[in-house]
Order: C-alpha cells, then structure tokens, then sequence
C-alpha cells in the first residue's frame, strides 16, 4: 500500500523561456497553456486523485482549476509547493541574468548557491519535501495531485533518486508535465518522470 504523489508543473505561459517569473503576481497561462492544462486534467482523472494541492502562485493555481474542473477536487495552496523565491531575481530576463557571475554559480552549484535575497535549493528541497511527507501521511493509500514548479519538482525527484542537488540539469520538466512518486513506509520509488501532455 503506498501514496501515489502526481507532480504536474504548471502549464505555459506567454513569458516562459524569457524572464524568470518566480512568485510574480499576475502571470496568467495562455491560450496555449489553457489548452495543456484542460489536457491535463482530462488524464489526471482517470488516476482517480484524492487530492488536489497547488502553489499559490497564479500559473499554478490557473493550471489547478483546470484539473479541479476535470476531476471534482477542491484545489487546496500548499506553500511547500510555491516556486522558489528568486528575490532580486524575480522578473529578471534570462538575457539580461546571463552576465551575472551570481547566476553563473547558481547554474552550476545549485547545492550551494544563493539568489540574491532569496531562497536556496536547498531551502525549496526541504519544505517539498516536507510537504509530500505530509501528504503521504494524510494520504497513504490515495493519489495526490501537486501542482508546482520546474526546479521544485526536481528538487523533489532528486530527494527520492537519493542525488545531489547538482544534478538537477540532467533532466528536463516541461510545462503541464507530470513525475510520479510512489511513497510508502520506508521506503519510495519514481514511477515516471516528464510525462508530457499535448494541448
């Protein structure tokens, strides 16, 4: 018997790939992350979740409603799933972060590195992880859809690979995606990583 944690990233939106959004206010998906997101609840409904947690980041909660319409659930803002804290990073564009010997080290020591007056890997690592914890114990016979973030997500797949916060760019998690994690006392495995969903 275990708890099965779905973790979908939140669905495209007009400024992904381009500026670094963070806990941005007022990032909306568009027509293209409107139609993921229906895509995605579609699916998630045929797991037969019990629960439905989202960051409380609009992007995600957008992408939440979707698959709350689709499956019945109330969404329910989980803070162990908000983005990472990018502080004087946050609405940044990459290009323009590209020069910065601080994002530079972030890229390429994760486990160490810092935004500057923001929140480490390693903070966002400990509270996803925390928070799944919970929902296993909440939940520990049911499928749990978490909504969330990319390098979040990740941090969670690293956690159960039992790797290293330095490995987070041998894999990729695209929008309105989903990984799964299968949790029971003792012990955890990954059932599937970046499974896709086309809009």
């Amino acid at each position: 018997m275990a708890t099965t944690i779905l973790l979908a990233r939140h669905a495209a939106h007009p400024l992904l790939g381009k500026v670094l959004c963070g806990r941005m206010p007022g990032v909306e998906l568009d027509e293209t992350g409107r139609g993921q997101a229906v895509h995605l609840g579609a699916r998630l409904t045929a797991l037969r979740p019990v629960a439905l947690l989202t960051s409380p980041v609009s992007r995600a909660r957008d992408t939440a409603a979707a698959i709350a319409a689709a499956t019945g659930l109330a969404a329910q803002p989980c803070d162990a799933l908000n983005e990472i804290d990018f502080g004087a990073w946050t609405g940044a564009h990459f290009a323009d972060l590209a020069g910065d010997p601080a994002w530079s080290r972030w890229n390429t020591a994760r486990a160490e590195a810092c935004p500057p007056g923001g929140e480490s890997m390693q903070q966002a690592q400990a509270r996803v992880v925390a928070g799944i914890q919970r929902m296993q114990a909440e939940h520990p016979h049911g499928t749990v859809v978490a909504v969330s973030h990319a390098d979040v997500i990740k941090a969670a797949l690293l956690w159960c690979l039992g790797l290293t916060l330095e490995a987070h760019a041998r894999f990729d998690i695209d929008p309105a995606s989903t990984s799964t994690i299968a949790l029971w006392p003792g012990g955890g495995k990954i059932l599937w990583m970046n499974q896709g969903v086309t809009a």
